[in-house]
């Protein structure tokens, strides 16, 4: 987004199986001036969608041509086979790609599972979409091994599923063309990465301000307990508290007003004769 030019709406496309209606909610809530407009497309199609401009990004299912599509793997699902809730293996709590080796295993072409190589036998002819592999597997003619979202997607009360410990797994991603990054596009990102509103992303934060230093008191200030006033009253005294400067008496040698300080006769006093 260039300028002051503002879009009349973020266009997201999501292929089935995804649920984008959690991020859809917190998009309109931090940005009620642009709405958000789903386009709901097949796996084939979904990265075509993307290239044409046809959606600013999408939720896509991986593998993506990284030449000129950026994409955040978000997350991965379980793969589960469909079979009816009659089916043997509706007895077990999880199965294996060898306990469908009987079994006849539906392939569509909008699958969306790596395989190396598929399970089971294969069917007369392949199936063009997941919806009628499983109006197949309700006939009874065959199983489908899919993600696990797919599964819940095409449920139905007379079909269950049961995880594939070994079959390949689908990653959810989401994707958009690398040289048309907007700020909006941005914007979408960090609510499926779950940044808050107030995220420092792309933002310089503001650096710690150093705490001031307390000033201590200046000792002559009378800080400290008043001690400069202390020093001041007890001048003059002793340690004994009593004043300096005066000897306790008879402390200046000899009694007070004592003859001998005036120079009389020496000696012992003569007889009269």
């Amino acid at each position: 987004m260039t300028g002051s030019e503002v879009p009349h709406s973020f266009r997201l496309a999501y292929v089935p199986g995804v649920t984008p209606s959690k991020w859809v909610r917190i998009w309109n809530e931090r940005l009620p001036d642009v709405p958000l407009t789903l386009v709901a497309v097949s796996p084939i199609e979904a990265c075509g969608v993307l290239r044409a401009g046809g959606a600013d990004a999408g939720f896509v299912r991986l593998p993506v041509d990284r030449d000129d599509l950026s994409a955040i793997p978000l997350y991965t699902e379980t793969t589960v086979v469909v079979v009816p809730k009659d089916h043997l293996v509706a007895a077990a709590e999880e199965v294996s790609t060898e306990d469908l080796a009987d079994e006849v295993v539906f392939h569509p072409l909008d699958d969306t599972l790596d395989w190396e190589q598929l399970p089971g036998k294969p069917a007369i002819e392949r199936p063009e979409t997941t919806a009628d592999a499983i109006e197949l597997v309700a006939a009874g003619v065959g199983v489908l091994v899919v993600p696990q979202s797919l599964a819940r997607l095409h449920h139905r009360k007379d079909l269950t599923y049961r995880p594939v410990s070994d079959a390949p797994a689908s990653r959810v991603a989401l994707s958009w063309p690398q040289e048309e990054t907007t700020d909006l596009v941005e914007e979408f990102i960090g609510i499926v990465r779950g940044r808050t509103v107030n995220s420092t992303r792309g933002r310089t934060p503001t650096p710690p301000q150093p705490k001031a230093k307390r000033k201590r008191p200046d000792a002559g200030t009378g800080g400290g307990g008043g001690g400069g006033a202390q020093r001041k009253s007890g001048a003059g005294k002793s340690a004994s508290g009593k004043p300096a400067g005066k000897s306790p008496r008879g402390a200046s040698g000899g009694p007070k007003g004592g003859k001998g300080a005036k120079g009389g006769k020496g000696g012992r006093p003569g007889r009269r004769p």
